[in-house]
């Protein structure tokens, strides 16, 4: 089994996933190569929390041009993680 913190990369802080904390569902950056069944083990093992639903999204970089130069974004995935009714809140975000 990989290390949880290789699979959870990082919270994604945006208005749209701010709104959707109510509902306890929290946004972040995961690896790649991660399923659905990773994400969850990973969220509940980091957050001692209890995972309902996991949905994952593959975010395709933008091309970005400097003048004739043209480069484009890495390629990253999203999940979005529902908690149970009964779980507890994740703490890291209670500060925003």
């Amino acid at each position: 089994m990989t290390n949880p913190h290789d699979i959870i990369i990082r919270p994604v802080v945006s208005e749209q996933s701010m709104t959707q904390m109510a509902e306890k569902k929290y946004t972040f950056v995961v690896s790649k190569r991660a399923n659905k069944t990773e994400i969850k083990k990973a969220i509940e093992k980091i957050f001692g929390v209890k995972v309902d639903k996991v949905n994952t999204i593959n975010m395709i970089g933008k091309y970005k041009r400097m003048g004739a130069n043209v480069g484009k974004r890495a390629d990253w995935k999203k999940a979005v993680v529902k908690l149970t009714a009964d779980s507890k809140e994740i703490e890291f975000f209670e500060g925003m």
